[in-house]
């Protein structure tokens, strides 16, 4: 298995020989910045596809005083920092992925009891000049090493959180795992920095934490850690460049994830991509879901089907591209305890299968590789109203373009029939079928609700990809209880064809009303030429 003290630089000189590695050696400049303080705790929570390993295998390079690293870090962007050598193998790092141990063992007395024998192995084989109060306690040794040698460790762990995804439901192996961790590193002066990755944040009991000592960056609030949680907008720029691939289809698929960073000089966003399909994408030169390589849609089944108040209704609003509001402050970070379908879409959010904006505090589905995941789940549940509007998407698509407005009247009416989860009382709901009916449209265009446009605001406009502007762009205005021409007469006097002033081609015109008395959607197209 190797050694788990002063793990050398194996795991980092492949990352930087792989076919395709990205600059995020900026992470060290922060974490040196924590050493340069009396803070010595972070706990880093995103999804396993996001490259947590990477990470923590760069940081066990960089500190390790086993061997000098000093080459692999030469060319990048942490040589130019003014810590960059104050730091550079100066430290005993200690890495331990914990899923290793929990695999290798049968309960959490196991997994603590071969943990503490490994570590204490390699501790007291390297420091063999140092006498041991206890060889079979491994904070004691490490307290020794530490009066003898006055050398402080940083202690690396990765997937810290895999015994709450395993053990569920065992709320007694939770504390005690929460209870060994506070002991070995809270107030301990052999600790220069422990570093924790995972997926979920830490665990919260009543109104605190074992492990409160800890700084948090978790996909709700990833602070100045944010850029450094996947792959940024310029880094998959260029490497569609390079690749020769599609930025706007590698955006459309991967993008999505708008973290923000909040600082004194006002806040920072950072499109954030996932490593993993973005490289997997670069490598097979094809644009595709790749989600399922780590997850299934099955883990997504077990949470959107919970019968929560109001948990379908959100799922079937951000399948149609809404944002919905939610408290996060709820969560107890574990995958059992909830308490509302908030709690439920804050785990989604860890997970990965939600973005969340903690400027208005809304939950969205990010890109198009999500999307077909939900889609994925859905096609196995009883949610046959949803599937069956997301199928009939097409047709209604190409009735759109044959400008048959009775066609288009009659797929909407079908969709409304259908998602009998909504409430239907207002033209916000109106939207909400209009953009589900049309969720096949997304493979060739932008869709933006409530588009500033002209002297007010475009209800949907649907603008299409670069590599399809063969295709005419829509522009739709919808009313309640009104009447269709109406609504086209409201489009071209509030000129929202002006919300397309860039995009040269067909414009279609579409109104939209619903008859609350008929309970039927009327429709009129027109072509213009811009």
């Amino acid at each position: 298995m190797g050694s788990y003290l002063n793990p050398g630089s194996k795991g980092f000189q492949e990352s930087l020989n792989s076919e395709i590695y990205v600059d995020k050696t900026g992470l060290i400049e922060k974490t040196n910045a924590v050493l340069n303080t009396r803070q010595k705790f972070i706990c880093v929570s995103r999804p396993r596809r996001f490259g947590k390993s990477m990470a923590a295998d760069m940081l066990a390079a960089y500190y390790d005083r086993g061997e000098n690293s000093a080459s692999l870090f030469s060319s990048l962007k942490i040589h130019y920092v003014s810590s960059y050598q104050q730091h550079l193998n100066q430290y005993d790092v200690i890495k331990v992925n914990m899923q290793e141990f929990l695999s290798m063992t049968h309960s959490m007395d196991e997994m603590l009891t071969m943990l503490q024998k490994y570590l204490v192995f390699d501790l007291t084989d390297h420091f063999q000049n140092v006498r041991f109060r206890d060889k079979n306690n491994l904070i004691q040794v490490m307290k020794d090493i530490y009066v003898k040698t006055n050398r402080s460790f940083v202690i690396l762990i990765d997937e810290w959180d895999c015994l709450f995804r395993e053990y569920q439901q065992n709320q007694d192996a939770q504390k005690k795992y929460l209870d060994f961790l506070r002991a070995w590193l809270k107030d301990k002066d052999y600790v220069a920095l422990a570093y924790m990755t995972g997926i979920l944040p830490i665990k919260k009991y009543g109104s605190h934490s074992a492990l409160n000592m800890f700084t948090e960056y978790s996909m709700t609030d990833p602070g100045e850690l944010a850029e450094y949680f996947g792959f940024t907008e310029s880094e998959v720029s260029a490497l569609c460049e390079k690749y020769q691939m599609s930025f706007e289809e590698a955006k459309a698929w991967y993008d999505g994830y708008d973290l923000i960073a909040h600082r004194r000089s006002g806040d920072e966003h950072y499109s954030m991509y996932s490593p993993k399909s973005v490289v997997d994408a670069m490598l097979r030169h094809k644009f595709g879901t790749y989600w399922n390589q780590t997850e299934t849609y099955e883990a997504l089944k077990i949470y959107i089907q919970m019968d929560m108040d109001g948990l379908q209704n959100a799922v079937v609003r951000m399948l149609a591209g809404e944002a919905i509001k939610i408290n996060t402050g709820t969560f107890s970070n574990d995958m059992t305890t909830f308490a509302s379908k908030d709690d439920v879409l804050t785990l989604l959010v860890h997970l990965g299968y939600l973005t969340y904006n903690s400027i208005d505090e809304s939950v969205t589905i990010p890109n198009k590789e999500v999307s077909q995941e939900y889609v994925n789940a859905l096609s196995t549940m009883n949610w046959h109203g949803v599937m069956d509007s997301i199928e009939a998407s097409r047709r209604l698509l190409e009735a759109l373009w044959a400008m048959d407005a009775d066609a288009v009247a009659a797929g909407v009416d079908k969709a409304h029939e259908e998602v009998s989860v909504l409430q239907y009382n207002d033209e916000n709901s109106l939207s909400c079928i209009i953009n589900l009916a049309f969720y096949f449209a997304r493979e060739y265009y932008t869709i933006v609700r409530e588009l500033p446009a002209g002297k007010g605001f475009a209800d949907v406009c649907m603008i299409p990809h670069r590599m399809h502007l063969d295709k005419p762009a829509v522009v739709i205005e919808l009313k309640w209880n009104k009447s269709a021409s109406g609504a086209l007469a409201q489009i071209k006097e509030k000129h929202y064809g002006n919300a397309l002033k860039d995009y040269q081609g067909n414009l279609l015109l579409v109104g939209i009303n619903y008859d609350k008395a008929t309970k039927k959607h009327e429709c009129l197209i027109e072509k213009i030429q811009k």
